[in-house]
């Protein structure tokens, strides 16, 4: 059976192994529809890119759900582009950052942009290199872990409690959110959103949020409660609790994935990292070819709103269209035997696993910054590590997101 036959959102063979679909969907060429929900799969790098910068032809407002969105009927005479302002709290998930379109997307970035400034993220740098140890100090000095529990989770998750203020006696709980649940980075039951520590973020942040407007103060906490719009007006509430709860949402699985994703790859390659262990200055590199190999986010979604065309395909208005981060990341025009995993590739920071254009990743600086650190002092104070039983492993049955259920290793810390 030719794998493009097959249903690349419920087949669990591809939501576990997508990389024949993407080989497939590279002898073909850059824009494919595939059969089963009418979703044009855009597989090309160049192609992407041209999606993603044209917020005018196409709309994120089903980025998360994709053929799982459903949308209301236009009135006759409506544009889609109208329904989609008109109707917006009818539309599933509708109402986090991922989904906006300008001119609301550009005012809510500028938000987001004034909380993740080059000094906050100083800062909050030199908190993850506190926590990286600390975390590893809770490894057994001979034994075994589960590293998504052990350290990719909870680092991810405090970090950014960290950045956005949350006071150091909150961390703990904040904690307690991911054991329940295995790991954050397990994301949703059905494997299509979020994981559920997401839903902790809202009366969270209402909270507190609300406290500072009434009683600011000069920590972190009160800034995010004071932000204003570019125009100067104060946001609701629940504006800045979304920017909050997006942060977390969107920074904290994903990095968490590519943490697991690397130090997979150091145990199932321990000469790669005697390697980096001697040369450190080479592990952003290493950090970006892991981004660009085993892409957190497989793709995204876009509603056409007019008729267009993509690669010469013709896209009707209304059709979806998937942005394969995963696929291009892997386009040979731009990666040359991109099926090879290459830690000194010369290009692998041209990957495309944050975006592009206007939702591209307001966080990536931060995640690879703790992936930098995280692998730096792993590196430095963990003998190589062993997959306990590399058969076992999984990945989360999902068709947006990459990564492993759980990583269980067989480890000796050094000190």
């Amino acid at each position: 059976m030719n794998v493009l036959d097959r249903d690349f959102f419920t087949d669990p063979e591809l939501t576990q192994d997508p990389t024949p679909y993407y080989a497939a969907l590279r002898r073909l060429g850059p824009v494919f529809r595939e059969p089963h929900h009418g979703v044009f799969m855009v597989s090309g790098m160049e192609e992407m890119l041209a999606v993603y910068a044209d917020q005018v032809a196409f709309s994120a407002v089903v980025a998360p759900l994709g053929p799982l969105t459903k949308l209301p009927e236009p009135a006759e005479g409506e544009t889609l582009a109208e329904v989609i302002e008109r109707r917006r709290d009818e539309i599933p998930l509708a109402d986090l950052f991922a989904t906006f379109d300008p001119p609301r997307h550009g005012r809510h970035r500028a938000l987001l942009n004034k909380l993740l400034t080059p000094n906050r993220l100083k800062q909050n740098e030199e908190f993850m290199w506190t926590l990286a140890d600390r975390l590893i100090d809770e490894f057994p000095d001979r034994g075994e872990i589960e590293f998504s529990d052990a350290y990719a989770g909870p680092f991810t998750l405090l970090v950014i409690a960290d950045l956005l203020g949350v006071p150091s006696e909150h961390h703990e709980m904040f904690r307690s959110w991911i054991k329940g649940d295995g790991t954050a980075a397990a994301g949703s039951a059905d494997g299509s959103g979020p994981s559920p520590v997401f839903f902790h973020m809202y009366p969270y942040f209402t909270r507190y949020i609300e406290e500072r407007r009434s009683s600011p103060g000069n920590d972190v906490l009160s800034q995010l409660a004071t932000v204003r719009f570019p125009d100067g007006e104060l946001p609701e509430v629940m504006d800045v609790v979304r920017i909050a709860a997006f942060v977390f949402a969107a920074g904290q699985e994903t990095t968490a994935r590519l943490l697991s994703a690397g130090m997979r790859i150091f145990a199932e390659q321990p000469s790669l990292a005697d390697e980096l262990r001697a040369d450190p200055e080479a592990i952003p590199n290493f950090v970006e070819e892991c981004l660009r190999f085993e892409s957190p986010i497989k793709g995204s979604f876009r509603l056409a709103l007019r008729d267009t065309r993509i690669a010469g395909v013709d896209v009707p208005t209304g059709s979806m269209v998937m942005v394969m981060n995963g696929a291009a990341n892997r386009d040979p025009r731009v990666f040359e035997d991109g099926d090879r995993f290459d830690p000194r590739r010369a290009n692998a920071r041209r990957n495309i696993a944050f975006g592009h254009g206007a939702h591209f990743c307001a966080g990536a600086s931060l995640a690879r910054a703790e992936a930098r650190i995280s692998f730096q002092r792993l590196l430095a104070r963990v003998d190589n590590p062993k997959l306990v039983d590399p058969s076992a492993l999984t990945y989360t049955p999902s068709f947006l997101f990459r990564g492993l259920n759980a990583l269980p290793l067989r480890l000796r810390r050094r000190s």
